[in-house]
Parts: structure tokens; sequence; C-alpha cells
């Protein structure tokens, strides 16, 4: 697997410096130097190569995830957020190349159904956020609430790829006000009105991105 793993660390760092649509599975071989039917036999396209990178990140992403401390779920959620960010963070050159495609390609695109199994395995992060939380709101609205704090999470990533600060300061700066913003709105969520906007927001969720 050696070969395997040299071929996919060319393939990311090409689609890193030259982008997604002017990398070339081609000068991935020539990179490694071998042959292109071997790089065929582990990557039969760029997209292949995509979903691999997803398959690393969101297994790296859930597995640092499980040291998300006992708590408050906005404590969990911020604490969730700083582990995505930490892991992402070597790879954000990459993920900026990528952004077309995230956003926009309908078969290796966040919402796609060829990278499900990635979105689940992330998706069940703040499913877990609010679930484990000491303070998890009953009659099945934590599910819903965890489904919009990974639609939040997602807005947070594109921000930082977008942020031109040092260090991406602005994104951590965003962070602390959104915990403070979560933790008014954990306290509204006793009111109903607010419940059911949680449960009609994850119901508009589910149909325009999950097809459900």
């Amino acid at each position: 697997m050696e070969a395997r793993r040299r071929l996919y660390e060319a393939a990311i760092d090409l689609i890193a410096r030259r982008g997604y649509q002017d990398a070339t599975l081609r000068e991935v071989a020539a990179t490694v130097g071998v042959s292109v039917g071997l790089l065929y036999k582990y990557f039969p396209s760029k997209q292949a190569v995509v979903l691999a990178f997803y398959d690393e990140l969101s297994t790296e992403y859930a597995a640092q995830a499980e040291k998300v401390a006992a708590g408050k779920w906005r404590n969990r959620f911020g604490s969730a957020m700083k582990i995505c960010l930490e892991v992402l963070g070597p790879h954000r050159r990459t993920l900026i190349s990528l952004a077309p495609v995230l956003v926009g390609d309908s078969e290796s695109g966040l919402f796609s159904t060829h990278t499900a199994f990635s979105r689940k395995r992330v998706e069940a992060v703040f499913l877990n956020v609010v679930g484990g939380a000491s303070d998890a709101p009953a009659g099945g609205l934590a599910e819903s609430l965890g489904r919009l704090l990974y639609m939040l999470h997602l807005s947070v990533i594109l921000w930082w790829l977008l942020d031109k600060s040092p260090k991406q300061r602005a994104t951590f700066l965003l962070l602390e006000l959104l915990e403070k913003i979560l933790a008014s709105f954990s306290m509204a969520l006793i009111i109903p009105q607010v419940r059911g906007f949680v449960r009609s927001a994850d119901d508009l969720v589910k149909e325009a991105l999950f097809g459900t």
C-alpha cells in the first residue's frame, strides 16, 4: 500500500498547487515515477482521489472528536469546532482548491450521494455533541439541534477558508462569539416557539440538502 499512499499524497499536493480542474492524474504518475496503469489501479479518476481525501479527513476527525469533554452542548460544540480546525488545518490549501467541488459538484460535493459516507460520519459527531451533553434537550429535539449545528459547522469552515486575517484569527474570534450566542439560544429553547423553529429548520435542511 506504500505505492497507493505515495500516489495519493502526490495527487493531493498537485490539487493544492494547481487546483482541481488543472491537476491531471498523468502528471501525478510522472511525479511519483510510476505508470499511468498503476495509478489507475488505485485511483481511476480524480473523483476517487477526492473521495479518499474525504474519507481520511472525516475518519480522523471522528476519532479526534471522541475527546470532546462532557458538559453543555454549546461548550461541546466549541470544542468540536476547535478539533475540526486542527484536523483540517494542514489541508487548508487543498480545501481552498476544492471549494468549487465541495459546493457545486453533483458527484463529489458535500451533499452528493457519493460522499454520504463522509457526511454521515461528521454529522454523527454533532448529533453526539448535543445528545451526549449534560443539557441535551428532550422530546427528540436533540437530533434536530445536532443537525443544525452540523450545518453551522460547515458555515464556520467556509468562513475559515475565506478568512484572510493572520493565522485565521477572525475565525477563532467567531467561535468565541458563537459560543456566547448559543448560550442565549440554549436558554431560549424552553420557549415552545423556539423549539418549533428548531424542528422546522431541521425539516428544511433535510428536504433541501439530504432529500428526505
